[in-house]
């Protein structure tokens, strides 16, 4: 074919010169980086959940206990983890293609943490391997093709997946590497490799796909090789088999018994002969099933119509949504015509009953929300009767729709009528549904569409409504989480205890100021921090036993500039005065101590030296543990904060008594801020997410929105044996 180029062609095309050949692949890292680090923020969540769920489960209690305070501490600091992982993943990336460039090289990497004991090691290495080959065989054709390309690049007949600077095992390694030097404390280090996979990790799809376009666009190999193609796609295909029931969560396991995926339909005994004289040739079964299918939906087609024919709100003044719309899903099991219910038929009318009964008898939903919701019932009903993915899949688009009318219908003000645009886009869609889902259900997707738009409508003009105060929240978040960097880069040095006393206290007041400073200004400066850190590095062992002649050599040459690093940073942080003059004149003295001390030590008196700091750096750890108070672990109310989605209504209680309803309008990056407004996008409350959880502890915070209403109301029926008691009455009805 013109079109395609063969493995050796391929190399040839469009060469790219050496001279230029790593500055592609420099760029490709960033590429590869800049994606990765977006994905970040929602890895520490996922990481962070599946700890705790690991806790839950865990056989080892002394395992629970760390799994769970590992949760709790990435929870609380989310952006530390981020900024060591955005560094490892950048420096490990740039470091893999100059390895890929210049084989054999031995490349500057990151300090890598200390090994585990040997048999933990060789688990994390059979963990990481097995975790890198799921994500391989959910990304054959793109990897396949990156190999293909970066071949072609550097001027090779082939590269193997083990040989591509983008390969999984690079960011599974940088997870584990991060974790490890994010946690000192090294009981915990065996905690995250052990739950990677490709449920969690960093999504590699539009890493790679990126990696594949980049290359493109520089004529790399723009048409795969047809045999490459096919080859990688069989692959793919092998490496995909059916999902193990066990591995699947409990409601989707009862949805499975309920719904099997290929269900043939037996002959039963209660069903109406056809009138017709077809020979067995025509599969009589078929004819009959099928028969009867469209009997069922001509029925509830004719419901559907008289129900639309009624009024879709109560009369003014009403409590309650229209009788019609309460018992219709019972009207059409007992009044459907005979055999052309099946007893799957009837399990999609009780479950659909319990869903749509979660509606009404929710207080915070309007009686006139209720029935606009209400009059979709016969529509969902053919939807799901036709399409059990209803059931499975969140994204289906008449699930989308449920969820969403009833997410949006809290926010819903009675005082504005059927004036406020939010009840006129969920009449408008209800009418929609009710007048075209005879003909086509796509109309679902239409709807769904619709009203994502209204809400990506109304959240852009909130925000800039809120442009101020987002603004604010947003410095505060960063100011926040890069004080919270700096505390824990001083903890994990003066957590050793090898630290002296005025020193750390040093640290802890001053230096805290100055890795803030450094970490606010990272993005303009990127090597502030590295030499914010580097100084406390240096004043921390300046203040340690030099009990060899080398070793007194050595701080005497980096006394000055050490010295004056530290009087540079004091400057930025205006810490002037009577304060800094003892400190330094401190340090001076302990430096000379230091120098001044007997020399010539036998071995002996070294190890009695070595065997006293240690001592003392165990004592005074202890000390600091004692005095410590330990964090709160996160209960459900704090889960709950952390699972809150813009939109969300929640009900707020003033110091007055006064109750007001307002919508989650804005969440900061980091998950830290969040921003109320009211119905007019007036700001109503900005509050911490700590705040936010006590708030709700209290009983002065309350959720209103429904989130996920056919996912919440599936669990609670099938929480509560709901499956057996829907299959029961389905085969009692059928």
């Amino acid at each position: 074919m013109a079109s395609e180029v063969s493995l050796v062609d391929a190399h040839s095309a469009n060469p790219i010169p050496p001279s230029l050949r790593i500055e592609v692949l420099q760029a490709l890292a960033d590429t590869a980086a800049g994606l990765a680090n977006k994905q970040i923020d929602g890895f520490i969540t996922r990481l962070a959940d599946a700890m705790l769920d690991a806790a839950k489960t865990a056989g080892d209690p002394q395992d629970a206990k760390l799994l769970a305070a590992s949760s709790a501490l990435l929870k609380r600091n989310r952006y530390p983890f981020y900024y060591v992982m955005s560094e490892r993943l950048g420096a490990a990336l740039h470091n893999e293609v100059l390895a890929a460039e210049y084989p054999g090289t031995v490349q500057e990497s990151a300090a890598v943490p200390a090994p585990l004991p040997p048999e933990l090691e060789v688990d994390k290495k059979l963990c990481l391997v097995k975790a890198a080959r799921g994500i391989e065989a959910e990304n054959n054709t793109r990897l396949t093709a990156l190999n293909i390309r970066l071949a072609s690049l550097l001027g090779r007949e082939a590269l193997q997946t083990a040989q591509n600077p983008f390969r999984p095992q690079v960011f599974l390694s940088v997870i584990h590497e991060s974790w490890c030097e994010f946690q000192p404390d090294t009981q915990t280090h065996h905690l995250v490799y052990r739950l990677l996979g490709p449920s969690l990790c960093l999504d590699l799809a539009p890493v790679l796909h990126a990696l594949n376009m980049a290359l493109i666009k520089r004529g790399i190999v723009p048409h795969l090789p047809a045999a490459a193609l096919v080859a990688t796609l069989d692959a793919e295909k092998k490496a995909s088999p059916g999902q193990d029931e066990a591995s699947l969560d409990p409601v989707t396991r009862q949805l499975r018994r309920l719904f099997p995926a290929e269900e043939k339909t037996p002959a039963r005994s209660g069903d109406r002969a056809l009138d017709t004289d077809f020979p067995a040739l025509f599969a009589e079964d078929a004819l009959h099933a099928t028969a009867s299918r469209n009997e069922l939906m001509s029925f509830l087609s004719a419901v559907q119509r008289t129900a639309s024919a009624q009024p879709a709100q109560p009369a003014k003044g009403a409590m309650r949504a229209a009788p019609f719309h309460v018992d219709i899903l019972d009207r059409i099991r007992k009044d459907a015509p005979t055999g052309a219910l099946t007893a799957t038929d009837t399990s999609v009318i009780n479950l659909l009953k319990k869903i749509f009964g979660t509606v009404f008898a929710n207080d915070d939903i309007a009686d006139e929300m209720k029935a606009l919701i209400g009059a979709l019932q016969v529509a969902v009903l053919k939807a799901a009767v036709q399409d059990k993915d209803f059931f499975f899949k969140a994204g289906h688009p008449a699930r989308r729709v449920l969820d969403l009318m009833t997410r949006l219908s809290v926010g819903w003000d009675p005082r504005k009528g059927d004036a406020d645009p939010l009840y006129a886009v969920i009449q408008r869609n209800v009418k929609r549904i009710q007048q075209e889902s005879d003909q086509r259900m796509g109309v679902f997707a239409d709807a769904a569409a619709e009203l994502l738009a209204f809400i990506k409508r109304d959240d852009t003009a909130t925000e800039q409504v809120l442009a101020n105060s987002i603004g604010n929240a947003l410095q505060q978040e960063r100011h926040d989480q890069c004080v919270k960097a700096a505390k824990n880069e001083v903890a994990m040095r003066v957590g050793t205890g090898e630290v002296v006393a005025f020193v750390e206290t040093f640290l802890e007041d001053k230096w805290v100021r100055v890795l803030t400073l450094a970490y606010g200004v990272k993005d303009e400066k990127p090597q502030a921090v590295e030499s914010a850190i580097r100084t406390m590095d240096d004043l921390c062992w300046s203040v340690k036993p030099k009990i060899t002649a080398a070793e007194r050599k050595d701080l005497l040459a980096k006394l000055p500039p050490m010295v004056a690093m530290l009087n540079k940073w004091l400057d930025l942080i205006k810490w002037h005065g009577d304060d800094r003059e003892r400190f330094f004149k401190e340090l001076a003295e302990c430096h000379a101590s230091i120098v001044r001390a007997p020399l010539e030590l036998s071995p002996e008196r070294q190890m009695q030296i070595a065997l006293a700091v240690a001592k003392r750096a165990a004592e005074r750890r202890a000390q600091r543990q004692a005095t410590q108070q330990p964090e709160p672990e996160p209960d459900a109310f704090d889960q709950m904060v952390d699972d809150l989605e813009r939109g969300t209504w929640i009900e707020f209680k003033r110091t007055d008594g006064t109750v007001i309803k307002i919508k989650l309008a804005w969440v900061s990056p980091m998950r830290s801020l969040y921003i109320f407004s009211t119905n007019d996008r007036l700001e109503a409350l900005s509050v911490s997410a700590e705040e936010l959880a006590q708030a709700m502890r209290e009983g002065r915070a309350r959720i209103l929105s429904l989130s996920g209403l056919v996912g919440s109301a599936l669990a609670s029926v099938f929480g509560a044996d709901g499956a057996n008691d829907a299959a029961m009455e389905a085969k009692s009805a059928a």
